[in-house]
C-alpha cells in the first residue's frame, strides 16, 4: 500500500492549492447563517486558499428592488468577503447558483462579474434552453448543480459544461454515485465537488475542495481552469479523485 500512498503524497504535492467551490454568505442567500466574516475565518482557519462565493441568483432577489438594486445587493455581499479575504490572505472569487423560473434546478456559474449578471437577470424568466441560446459563455463554465436532489430535473446534456458531481450538503442526498455515473454516460468534461456550505455550526466547512497547480486571480481564470480539466478534487480533507 506503500506506493497508494506515495502517489497521493505526489498529487498533493502537484496540486497544493484548495478551493472551496460552492458557498454561500448571508444575507444575500437566505437559507445561509455564514457571515461573511465567518467565512473568511473558517475557511483560513482549515488552510485553504480560495472560496468561491456561488449565491443564489433567482428571481425572489429582485423582489421590491431595481434590477440594478438587486445586482448591488449581490455584489456588495461578495465585495465584502473579498475585502475581508485579501486581510488574511485568502482568495475570494464570484460564482453564482442560478435558478431559473421553470422549475427549482440549480445551477452554478464560474467566469462572471457584475455586466454578466445584470444581463443573466432578464433571461431568468424564461429557462436554460433560451439561456444558452442568447447568453455568452465563452469565457465562463456552466454546470448542474447537484443534479440528483430531490425535486431536480434532468435537462439536456448538450446544455450543460459538466456537473457537480460531488456535492456535500449535510442536509440533502445527492445521491453521488449515480451522479458519478450520470458525468461518465454522458462524457461531461469538467466535474466538480462542492461544500455547499450554509451553516457555521455544523463541521461542514471544506468538506469538498477544488485542488490545483495555480491560484487563479479571478473568476474567468478559474473558468479557464476548468475547462482545462488539470486539476483533482479531494473529498473529507482526505480522498482524492481524480476526474
Amino acid at each position: 500500500m506503500d506506493h497508494i500512498k506515495d502517489y497521493k503524497e505526489q498529487l498533493l504535492e502537484a496540486y497544493p492549492y484548495k478551493i472551496e467551490m460552492h458557498a454561500h454568505t448571508t444575507p444575500v442567500s437566505t437559507c445561509s447563517r455564514v457571515t461573511p466574516e465567518q467565512m473568511v475565518q473558517l475557511y483560513s482557519a482549515i488552510g485553504f486558499d480560495a472560496v468561491v462565493i456561488t449565491n443564489h441568483f433567482l428571481m425572489e432577489m429582485f423582489k421590491n428592488r431595481t434590477k440594478e438594486e438587486a445586482i448591488s445587493y449581490y455584489i456588495n455581499d461578495f465585495e465584502k468577503t473579498r475585502e475581508l479575504g485579501e486581510k488574511v490572505g485568502i482568495k475570494i472569487l464570484l460564482g453564482a447558483e442560478v435558478r431559473f423560473t421553470e422549475n427549482v434546478n440549480d445551477y452554478l456559474l464560474y467566469g462572471t462579474n457584475r455586466e454578466q449578471l445584470l444581463e443573466l437577470a432578464d433571461l431568468l424568466p424564461y429557462g436554460i434552453e433560451h439561456f444558452r441560446k442568447t447568453f455568452d459563455l465563452s469565457g465562463s463554465v456552466f454546470l448542474q448543480a447537484h443534479p440528483f436532489r430531490d425535486s431536480m430535473e434532468r435537462v439536456d446534456p448538450s446544455l450543460l459544461d459538466g456537473i457537480e458531481t460531488y456535492n456535500m450538503h449535510p442536509e440533502h442526498n445527492a445521491r453521488i454515485a449515480v451522479a458519478a455515473r450520470y458525468a461518465r454516460e454522458n462524457d461531461f468534461k469538467i466535474e466538480i465537488a462542492g461544500s455547499d456550505f450554509h451553516y457555521p455550526d455544523q463541521n461542514h466547512e471544506g468538506l469538498a475542495a477544488l485542488r490545483t497547480k495555480t491560484l487563479p486571480s479571478n473568476s474567468y481564470e478559474l473558468a479557464k481552469l476548468l475547462r482545462s480539466g488539470d486539476y483533482v478534487m479531494e473529498i473529507g480533507q482526505h480522498s482524492i479523485i481524480i476526474p
